[in-house]
This record gives C-alpha cells, sequence and structure tokens, in this order.
C-alpha cells in the first residue's frame, strides 16, 4: 500500500519522509508519518485507516470526534491552555474534509501528532494512574454542557449491560457449541448477578441520571502521559465517544487499571482488585470531576467498577459460548480465560465495596455535603 499517495489527500505541512506502523491497536491500522519541512526539520503525524468493519458509519464518527474536539480546544484555549496537547486535532483533507476515502472505499484520516507523551500499555507507577484520573476527570468536566444527544452512536447499546446479559441468555439457551456444560460455575456466577445488569440503565431510563458525553473505552493506554511532568494530557482512541454515563468511564478505567495480572491470566491466584490503585484513580479523577456530578452519579461510581468488569466478563463469556466470534483468541478457552479474571474481580470488589464507597467519599468535594 502507498500510504504516501494516501497522505498526500491531507493539507498536512512539509513533504512525507517515511511512515511506519505505531501503536499496539486492533481495531485501525495506524502508521507514524514523519515528514520534512522546508527549514530541514521534520514533524510527525498519525494516520489511521479505519476499521469500516467495526464501525458502520466511519464518516459520522469522525464527525463526532471533529465536534467534541473543537469544542475542548475552545474551552482550553480560552483558559490559556495548550489546545494541542489537552486534546487530538484532526487534519482535514486538502478538499476540506475529515475523511478521505480512497479508491478501495477505505476510510482515512489525519491527526497531528502529540510529541513528548506516551500512552503507556500498564501502569508502571502508581501516581501515573492519578494522573489518569486527573484526565480522565478533566475530560468529563470539559464535556459536561455539551449536547451529548446531538452525537452519533457509533457503536449502539456498547455499554447496555442489560442488553449485553440477555445476549448471554440466548447463548446459554443456544448453546450452539455445546460448551454451557463445561462452564456451570461461570454461567451461576453470571446468572446471580442478573439484576445487577438492570441497574444502571434503569437509572438512565428513569431520569436518575444523566446523559453524558462519554469516551466508552477507557483504558489506562487511552491516556496520554506527559513525558517531562507525568501528568495526563488527554483522551485517545476517540472513536467510541458518544453519549453514555459517566459511570461508563469511571468503572471502565477501574476494570483495566486495578488489575495487576493480565487480562487473560490463567492463574487466578494473580488476579486482584489492587485498592491502592483504586484510590489512585479515584481521588485523581474526582479532583475534577466531582464538582460537576450529579450526587446519584458519586454514589454510584464504586458500583459502577464491579458493573463494568462484569459487563466485561458476561462479552467474553457470551463468545465462548457462541464459538469466539467477536474477540480475536490464540489459544483454546482464551475467552473463558479472560471471563474468570474478570469474575475474579467482580468477587474482589465485592468484598471491598464497603472500603471503596469510603474512599470515593473521602475526595468528594464538599465531602458530607453530597
Amino acid at each position: 500500500m502507498d500510504l504516501n499517495k494516501v497522505f498526500e489527500n491531507f493539507g498536512a505541512e512539509g513533504r512525507f519522509a517515511s511512515a511506519e506502523p505505531y501503536g499496539f491497536g486492533h481495531i485501525n491500522d495506524t502508521y507514524a508519518v514523519t515528514v520534512e519541512l522546508p527549514d530541514g526539520s521534520g514533524k510527525r503525524y498519525i494516520l489511521q485507516r479505519i476499521n469500516s468493519y467495526v464501525f458502520k458509519d466511519p464518516v459520522r464518527l469522525v464527525e463526532n470526534i471533529e465536534n467534541v474536539t473543537r469544542y475542548i480546544r475552545e474551552i482550553v484555549a480560552k483558559k490559556n491552555g495548550d489546545p494541542l496537547r489537552k486534546t487530538l486535532t484532526l487534519v482535514p483533507t486538502k478538499e476540506g474534509k475529515n475523511v478521505y476515502i480512497d479508491g478501495e472505499g477505505n476510510y482515512w484520516r489525519v491527526y497531528v501528532f502529540i510529541e513528548k507523551a506516551t500512552a503507556y500499555q500498564v501502569v508502571e507507577r502508581p501516581e501515573h494512574f492519578y494522573h489518569a484520573g486527573r484526565a480522565i476527570g478533566e475530560f468529563q468536566k470539559l464535556l459536561k454542557d455539551y449536547p451529548a444527544h446531538t452525537l452519533f452512536e457509533t457503536i449502539p447499546d456498547f455499554h447496555n449491560t442489560k442488553k449485553r446479559f440477555e445476549a448471554l441468555e440466548r447463548a446459554i439457551n443456544e448453546d450452539k457449541m455445546c460448551r454451557a456444560a463445561k462452564v456451570g460455575p461461570e454461567i451461576s456466577f453470571a446468572l446471580e448477578r442478573k439484576r445487577d445488569a438492570e441497574v444502571l440503565v434503569g437509572l438512565l431510563e428513569n431520569g436518575k441520571l444523566p446523559l453524558r458525553v462519554t469516551h466508552n473505552d477507557t483504558k489506562f493506554n487511552n491516556v496520554m502521559i506527559d513525558d517531562d511532568t507525568g501528568e495526563g494530557l488527554c483522551l485517545i482512541d476517540l472513536d467510541t465517544v458518544m453519549p453514555g454515563l459517566s459511570l461508563y468511564d469511571f468503572g471502565d478505567s477501574i476494570r483495566s487499571g486495578c488489575n495487576p495480572a493480565a487480562e487473560d491470566e490463567k492463574d487466578l491466584s494473580k488476579v486482584n482488585f489492587d485498592l491502592n490503585l483504586y484510590e489512585h484513580f479515584a481521588k485523581g479523577y474526582l479532583e475534577q470531576a466531582g464538582d460537576a456530578l450529579t450526587k446519584t452519579e458519586i454514589e454510584y461510581l464504586p458500583f459502577s467498577a464491579k458493573i463494568m468488569t462484569f459487563e466485561c466478563g458476561i462479552r467474553f463469556l457470551t463468545d465462548y459460548l457462541m464459538g469466539d466470534v467477536y474477540f480475536k483468541i490464540h489459544r483454546p478457552e482464551h475467552n473463558l480465560d479472560r471471563c474468570r479474571t474478570q469474575f475474579k474481580l467482580v468477587a474482589d470488589m465485592e468484598e471491598n465495596m464497603d472500603k471503596m464507597t469510603e474512599i470515593i467519599f473521602k475526595y468528594v468535594p464538599g465531602g458530607d455535603e453530597q
């Protein structure tokens, strides 16, 4: 593939010099492009081919990103911040569009590269997770007045745990691969928590939780950490930015960041919920987002960590029962191993729920006034 020919359709400055695969993403094809500027110096951009199998309408997806990042840039600029480091910046095509469609029907976009910042794959130091909490909390705070209902839903019902549970029940009943008998304990664990799956969706439907602009994939490696200061700069991988609940982002951050073991660890004795990391993240998150959240949102933050972990677990279990058709696997029972790690974390969180709640109210602005 001639990446130069793709890149030349965008209005980036400089002359194309090279391109190489970049990052650890599994959905889109990502490249770091280096250009040579007139003065002989170099500059980098991110070039991505959007996976149109996963994302059915890439054009509207990128419209979401453009609208949200423009909104953030305007607020940051008014506060004399650096918009180029506090959010992603799209580079339009020479025709003024945000997406280029090549002759084979591939969808491409370009971002300005954020230099001197790193997206870490694992939490190496607790303070990094604290700053990730601040970055995700700031994202929520900056967008608290954005009309979330105007955004396109890039993946419908992505975090609708009630529907995810219904999909699990169908997979159990159909048992297409004759695997249900092998996973009795896991199925029982899930079924015992069916009512939990309905809680957040029910609160939203009853108007007790506000609809927010949410990232919906707040893994630690989607936060850019400044190389010099160690502070969280901004969120990347904005493809799933759409209407949702603030609790989705908080909960998914805890799910992915507070387990010292791998997501597919076979030895469950290594899988534990790290309460210290939870406190670091919660402190940073509430320092930024606390004033922007409602009393009900704050009340359900600890529960959100459990339910987002549970949701992930039942998705892995559903896929295992259906024959591993969604998540890529690299060994037999890979999805089952993933399911078990999530369920182990759920059990740990249930044991620590009182402590998790105490930590939240320790850092809530106003304390007992909430």
